[in-house]
């Protein structure tokens, strides 16, 4: 993204993320990205992460990710983007593409939010009465980090990567308590960048099991930062949220059901 603008970037959102393969401990991964496309002032890039078995040579696709990047400018106001020269078929096909994913993902976000105030305006809490439903407040897990330099890029904001890795941390710790097992992320949903945290910065993660559909659980994880004077008024910025997409397998590789939930 850095090369294509020719300044720095950050990271404004993820598009829905779904693994694949799991990739394990001695195999070798291959991580390639690419512009698909500029828009005005920001840009699509395209990440494909392959696993690779040393044993048998066979390679396979662990997750294909859609990243929209936005060019921090020196000064104020923005960076308008260039456009991307297209070299292969693949390239315009992927050119094409970018459009409609960025349609399709600035409608999903108005789908959400109006639910949501839907959902506000009815005002009555969810009613659900089932025997050996388990309560969501077992699911219930907060965690605390403090941003150090090694998180950190070279502006001091924190890595996007790293708070995802936090985020996965505290949401699989969600659905173990549920499931009793080890469960396996399996995608990440409308995964967005609110506003950046920095070094020094406290981030509190929330995690809690919303629901579960017979063999996955969906955990949604909220983020917010403090620095030490908002940290002494209680005073948060909501700086991510997600949904993050588990299932569980026994021995034999089967997929486990999960319990249903009492919200």
């Amino acid at each position: 993204a850095e090369k294509h603008a020719g300044v720095s970037c950050v990271t404004a959102s993820m598009d829905d993320i779904q693994f694949e393969e799991a990739a394990r401990v001695g195999q070798i991964i291959t991580i390639k990205a690419k512009v698909n496309r500029a828009f005005k002032t920001s840009m699509e890039v395209g990440i494909k992460v392959m696993v690779q078995d040393v044993l048998t040579n066979v390679e396979k696709i662990v997750s294909v990710a859609y990243a929209t990047y936005v060019a921090k400018p020196v000064g104020a106001g923005k960076i308008e983007l260039e456009p991307v020269k297209l070299l292969s078929t693949e390239d315009h096909l992927e050119h094409t593409l970018a459009i409609e994913r960025r349609r399709i993902r600035l409608g999903y976000e108005r789908v959400f939010q109006n639910l949501m105030q839907e959902s506000n305006k009815e005002g009555d809490y969810y009613s659900f009465e089932e025997e050996e439903a388990v309560s969501t407040d077992l699911t219930h897990v907060q965690s605390i980090e403090l941003v150090q330099p090694p998180h950190a890029n070279h502006h001091g904001n924190t890595f996007g990567g790293q708070i995802m890795a936090w985020m996965e941390t505290v949401a699989s710790i969600s659905a173990s308590r549920l499931c009793r097992s080890y469960p396996v992320l399996k995608s990440v949903n409308m995964f967005k960048f609110w506003g950046p945290s920095v070094v020094g910065d406290r981030l509190v993660f929330n995690a809690i099991v919303n629901n579960t559909f017979q063999n996955s659980v969906e955990v949604g994880v909220r983020v917010e930062a403090y620095n030490c004077e908002e940290w002494i008024k209680d005073q948060a910025r909501h700086i991510n949220s997600a949904f993050l997409i588990f299932n569980t397998v026994n021995d034999k590789g089967e997929l486990l059901t999960f319990p249903r939930i009492k919200p």
